[in-house]
């Protein structure tokens, strides 16, 4: 595992240096020339690909890299971080991919960074797009309500890790807001205590501009969709909406919770996007 950095260049203004883990395949693996970029949802940074995801894909022969966006993890720009919306986002995926060899890569976006992946396309060639548990169209005013209602010390404790940061995030409200009852408690706070707080302008972002916009992507790219079953944070209707919105491959996966990258079954929702893409012939 090698991290590195890179620079974005949004005009002549140079960004802020990102975060970049990369994982490559080992001797013996046949290797593939396409790259896959993952890239990560709110409140997280690159570590929750890493867990897992980056390993097991690197085993398959596939290039892997994950970027920590300007403002999470070890990346710049946390201190102009509400300054960040999805834009300068995008700006930066695009930083990353222009530092890597070979053909336009695979890009794979958890949530938020689903969003960030499909506003990218508008702009950008790739190889093909995966959009796990991805902003529903209408954006999060329905997933906000939802837990007004139902989870309001939840909606509580969001707002006072936004104001206060994520010391006061409770790993009971993390579980019940993205995991399953699958994940044992210890990992649960453990992965708790990784969070922190993502930008107000990016939340605004994803609350009025979250709809697809495939008309303006190249038609010959392919998507995959992938829903969590047991997402508390989005309907499996919202999710299968974004998929018939791009025409997409779309799959559930029954028990797993929002974070499908950190459950005990990660590697359901990795084989579905391998098997995917071995049926497009992604070399």
């Amino acid at each position: 595992m090698a991290t590195t950095t890179a620079e974005p260049r949004t005009g002549a203004r140079v960004g802020p240096k990102l975060e970049m883990r990369e994982q490559r395949p080992r001797g013996g693996v046949s290797t593939k020339r396409t790259p896959v970029v993952l890239v990560h949802g709110a409140f997280v940074a690159a570590w929750c690909w890493q867990r897992h995801w980056m390993d097991y894909l690197a085993g398959q022969g596939y290039p892997v890299v994950a970027p920590s966006l300007r403002g999470h993890g070890h990346s710049e720009g946390g201190d102009r971080l509400d300054h960040a919306g999805i834009r300068e986002y995008v700006a930066d995926l695009r930083a990353v991919v222009e530092t890597l060899p070979g053909p336009a890569p695979v890009l794979v976006g958890h949530s938020m960074g689903a969003l960030v992946v499909q506003r990218y396309l508008e702009q950008h060639p790739a190889a093909a797009a995966v959009l796990m548990a991805p902003i529903p169209r209408e954006g999060l005013a329905g997933s906000t309500l939802r837990m007004m209602v139902a989870e309001p010390l939840m909606f509580a404790q969001f707002g006072l890790m936004q104001t206060f940061g994520s010391g006061l995030v409770d790993a009971d409200m993390a579980r019940r807001a993205v995991f399953s009852d699958q994940l044992p408690d210890t990992e649960v706070a453990a992965l708790t205590r990784k969070v922190q707080r993502e930008s107000q302008r990016a939340l605004f972002d994803m609350h009025l501009y979250a709809d697809a916009r495939p008309w303006r992507v190249d038609p010959s790219v392919p998507v995959q969709v992938l829903a969590a079953g047991d997402d508390q944070l989005f309907r499996r209707s919202e999710i299968r909406s974004v998929a018939e919105r791009w025409d997409a491959d779309y799959r559930c996966l029954d028990g797993m919770g929002h974070a499908m990258m950190l459950e005990p079954d990660w590697q359901a929702p990795a084989d579905a996007m391998l098997g995917w893409l071995d049926g497009l012939g992604i070399d």
